[in-house]
């Protein structure tokens, strides 16, 4: 846990939401590369917490998925935000599951609008056999639409953690995973290995994507990359590539650029990982995700979802390989209907 000291000075460097819409506003607006296509967001938070300068709520995600793209349905990831202020500690995060159903609820009788089709939420992974509790709770606050946790990596996949996921495989729950150090991939790839009924997501393409790494570190992530993919029960989010890592920021932050990139420029950067990727996995066990709101502070949400396009299309994928990586695959992991 950073000290108080630490916390201030990263939360210092998050822009106010004031900044990020000047910033934005400075964009000019792409024309929509294939506006047909269905999407599935994978990967979005709803943040009520004032540490992070900015809100994001429904209609905050609505201003977004209304931009241009036929984004029709998203899944909610946790974003340790609205938990119960009160009651046993254990479960307290029932309270963001209550949280999002509300705007699941109000979601599903908004004619024209995104869907919220899928619920990720936390637990304390140090509960062990008793995390049952936990995933019951949720599994009823999400009246039908919780899936499963997301949750870090912990010192060591000691047994108790191996009885979270025996839990997690009995009451066919998934489990997302992400952490900044991909070098801890083959180590998921071994508890992968031991709960093969565990659906795994891992999220943004394993860890920290820096597009100015030496080929030494490129080769060491494709390693990683290729000791995870051979496990058939792991999927990969594939985006969160424009995120800021505690005090690193990639070159098109909105710390480090006077205007946002385009998507042309930012598929020019990122293209070796998301290619690789892509590539190694399949698109049928991939799936784009934007990652929002923490990628606005490097790119708009129309032109993320037209890199996205741009590195299908120079990818050349098929067409039932594209809307595998924009919607089937996310149906399928995330059981969206």
């Amino acid at each position: 846990m950073p000290s108080g000291r630490k916390r201030r000075r990263l939360n210092d460097m998050l822009p106010t939401e004031e900044n990020l819409i000047s910033w934005l506003a400075q964009e000019t607006p792409e024309a929509v590369i294939e506006p047909a296509l269905p999407i599935i967001d994978t990967h979005h938070h709803f943040w009520k917490n004032p540490s992070r300068r900015c809100t994001y709520e429904l209609h905050d995600l609505w201003a977004d998925t209304d931009s241009g793209h036929n984004v029709e349905k998203t899944v909610f990831i946790d974003s340790r935000s609205c938990f119960r202020e009160d009651g046993p500690e254990h479960l307290k995060p029932i309270g963001e599951t209550e949280y999002v159903i509300k705007a699941a609820e109000e979601s599903a009788y908004t004619p024209g609008k995104a869907t919220i089709g899928a619920i990720v939420s936390h637990a304390d992974m140090g509960l062990g056999a008793r995390i049952e509790e936990v995933f019951e709770a949720h599994i009823e606050a999400g009246k039908g639409l919780f899936r499963g946790i997301r949750a870090g990596f912990p010192a060591e996949f000691n047994a108790v953690y191996h009885e979270c996921f025996a839990v997690m495989g009995k009451l066919n729950l998934s489990f997302d995973n992400y952490s900044a150090d991909y070098e801890r991939l083959p180590a998921m790839a071994d508890l992968a290995d031991q709960h093969p009924d565990v659906r795994i997501i891992i999220c943004h393409m394993g860890g920290k994507i820096d597009a100015d790494a030496s080929p030494e570190a490129f080769a060491n992530w494709q390693r990683c990359i290729d000791s995870i993919a051979r496990c058939p029960n792991v999927y990969m989010k594939v985006g969160g590539a424009q995120q800021r890592l505690g005090n690193w920021e990639p070159t098109f932050h909105i710390n480090r650029r006077d205007k946002p990139i385009g998507s042309e420029e930012l598929c020019e950067l990122l293209y070796p990982y998301y290619s690789y990727t892509i590539e190694t996995f399949g698109p049928d066990r991939c799936t784009f995700e934007s990652n929002y709101p923490v990628d606005k502070e490097c790119v708009s949400y129309r032109t993320l979802w037209n890199m996205f396009k741009h590195i299908t299309n120079r990818m050349g994928l098929s067409e039932s390989e594209k809307t595998a990586i924009f919607s089937g695959t996310a149906a399928h992991v995330y059981q969206v209907e």
